[in-house]
């Protein structure tokens, strides 16, 4: 397994509002996060963002001409691509009392109302982000555990061909061969507990 560290992908945060006022207020309250944020003015604008490019995390507009808030969200959650993407809507403080209930019922994991407050926004935002690096982490580890599965398979069907052939000749080989597995084996359990 490689002992790098995991990439950091910065996968940023969509931000899909049709006012250009709201798109440069989130820009202001979120930028101090260092992360990329990308702007769609549209739900088919963030439909085409969410398949270039992976994010952390969608802020989304309930209102929009067009594709609103709620059949972006829809569109979104129906994709295995951006399925597990974690919205949170944003809506104007005369929406509707139906619209919170809408939003979850879409795959909404948070929901908040115009005028936020930019601190209780960001703490939020934060979350996603952290939770996005932790899966991706897993992801780097689980891949490692893959290739060090596949390494030890690859030696063990050598083992079994030279079994198969029954060369005595090979025997130090096989030795060698059988002490390489096991140094992998004991390497992934080091891995394993160590994370």
């Amino acid at each position: 397994m490689s002992t790098q560290a995991p990439p950091h992908d910065g996968a940023g945060i969509l931000l899909v509002d049709d006012m250009e006022d709201n798109l440069v207020a989130l820009e202001a309250v979120l930028g101090s996060l260092n992360e990329p944020l990308v702007r769609a003015r549209s739900g088919e604008e963030a439909m085409k963002a969410l398949l270039r490019r992976r994010f952390a995390v969608v802020l989304l507009d309930v209102r929009m001409p067009g594709m609103d808030g709620f059949e972006t969200a829809s569109h979104i959650k129906r994709l295995d691509q951006t399925k597990d993407v974690p919205i949170i809507f944003l809506t104007g403080s005369d929406g509707d009392d139906g619209y919170a209930f809408r939003g979850y019922a879409t795959g909404a994991a948070d929901f908040l109302t115009k005028p936020f407050d930019p601190w209780v926004l960001r703490a939020k935002v934060k979350v996603f982000l952290e939770l996005h690096r932790k899966n991706r982490q897993l992801e780097w580890l689980l891949a490692g555990d893959r290739e060090q599965l596949d390494e030890i398979g690859a030696r063990l069907g050598a083992i079994e061909d030279e079994l198969a052939r029954g060369e005595r000749s090979e025997m130090a080989e096989l030795r060698h061969q059988m002490a390489r597995l096991e140094e992998a084996l004991r390497a992934l359990k080091r891995a394993r507990s160590n994370p």
